[in-house]
């Protein structure tokens, strides 16, 4: 009984050395922005950025467009100053208003495809955090610009990148629904030769 209690402690102490490492990691991506590479010199997302972080990126990576996925808001100091800096560097800016507690419906996916694909590359896309709407956007792009996997687009959303993919529990679940239901109807409008090789890629 006392070795199952000493495996128990070891257990409980290795579980709460795990939640710990995994808060610390999301605590130093969020301060940093959580800037990620999507495909290099053509996607990359993050959380809020200042204009001067905005203008750091553009030096560095070449931005050509940022999509804010939180919507017009003038009133607001974050959005006055993301767009002075878009204005000053040239880089064309796009207002997309998303909520990650909302499913997007099949309109608004496919708008915001097409603002993607049609948009100068490269393009930051961001949302507050980076995490669920910046996730959702970034797949979307893998799988239907950029025509990756399922699989490797679906990875947008994942807990790496700082979202919470678990139904009830997480109010940005939203994302992962909109996700599903997009994929789920590709295989509806698949031929059977094409719905196989979707299900295998994923």
């Amino acid at each position: 009984m006392r070795r199952i209690g000493r495996a128990a402690k070891r257990i409980g102490r290795a579980g709460i050395g795990v939640v710990l490492a995994v808060g610390l990691y999301l605590g130093l991506m969020q301060l940093s922005g959580n800037v990620h590479e999507v495909i290099p010199g053509e996607l990359y997302r993050s959380g809020q950025l200042s204009g001067a972080r905005i203008e750091q990126l553009s030096r560095t990576y070449g931005i050509r467009t940022v999509l804010n996925l939180r919507g017009r808001n003038p009133q607001m100091r974050w959005y006055r100053d993301e767009t002075e800096a878009a204005a000053r560097l040239g880089i064309t800016h796009i207002d997309f208003p998303m909520s990650s507690r909302e499913v997007l419906d099949i309109d608004r996916i496919h708008e915001v495809i097409a603002l993607m694909r049609t948009s100068p590359k490269p393009i930051l896309i961001h949302c507050m955090g980076g995490a669920d709407r910046s996730g959702l956007a970034s797949a979307l792009y893998l799988g239907f610009v950029a025509e990756r996997t399922e699989g490797e687009a679906g990875r947008q959303l994942s807990l790496y990148f700082g979202h919470f993919a678990v139904p009830v529990l997480s109010k940005a679940y939203a994302m992962d629904i909109t996700w599903d239901n997009l994929l789920i109807d590709k295989m509806a409008m698949a031929t059977p030769a094409q719905s196989s090789v979707l299900s295998v890629s994923r």
